[in-house]
Parts: structure tokens; C-alpha cells; sequence
């Protein structure tokens, strides 16, 4: 078993779910992040005064599956979330040890 963690562009949402969910994957946890990497962040101009954005807006998307889905997934999440642009993201790939549903008791592959 694996998670599945992707940094992405917020716009891309809808499409990397469609995507994972065209392939099977039903479940995902989304979270509203912060952060930057090449990028460095950017200026803006608010009411007439340039400041700094460090931070960006971006999610992480999390998944859970089995560890044979592992590049059916990086290709579906990384050809929906592309756009050719700095920012694009990055995915992560981590073992899961245990899985446990907490509703049915079931366990590791059961559980997801």
C-alpha cells in the first residue's frame, strides 16, 4: 500500500479528480496549503502599495492505494494538473504501513 501526495495548482482540482476518478480511485483528502519552490512567490499591487507574496496558494491531495496502481496514478494526477508553467507541483510517493476503516474494522487493502 501507498499514499499518493500531490502539490497542485488550485485550478486543477477538477480535473485531477476526474482523472482519478476515471481510473478507479474513489477516495481522496484535499487540504489548502501554502508554499513555494522555484517560483519564490511574486508582487502584487494592493490599493497603490507593491508587497511580497511569499507564500502561494495550493492544495494537497492525498490518496490511498494499492502499490500496484502507484504509476497509473502519477500519470493520471501529472497529465490533469500540468500546465507547462513554473508551479505546477510535485508528487510523493510514501509506504503506508496499517490502513484500518474505522466504520467495518477492516484492515490494510480491505480498508482502502
Amino acid at each position: 500500500m501507498k499514499i499518493v501526495m500531490a502539490i497542485i495548482k488550485p485550478f486543477k482540482l477538477e480535473e485531477v479528480r476526474d482523472a482519478l476518478t476515471a481510473i478507479g480511485v474513489h477516495g481522496l483528502t484535499v487540504t489548502e496549503v501554502k508554499g513555494y519552490g522555484r517560483q519564490k512567490g511574486h508582487t502584487e499591487i494592493y490599493r497603490g502599495a507593491e508587497y511580497a507574496v511569499s507564500f502561494l496558494p495550493k492544495l494537497k491531495i492525498e490518496v490511498a492505494i494499492s502499490s500496484d496502481l502507484v504509476a497509473t496514478v502519477i500519470d493520471a494526477i501529472s497529465n490533469a494538473a500540468k500546465t507547462g508553467q513554473i508551479g505546477d507541483g510535485k508528487i510523493f510517493v510514501m509506504p503506508i504501513e496499517q490502513a484500518v476503516r474505522i466504520r467495518t474494522g477492516e484492515r490494510d487493502q480491505d480498508a482502502l
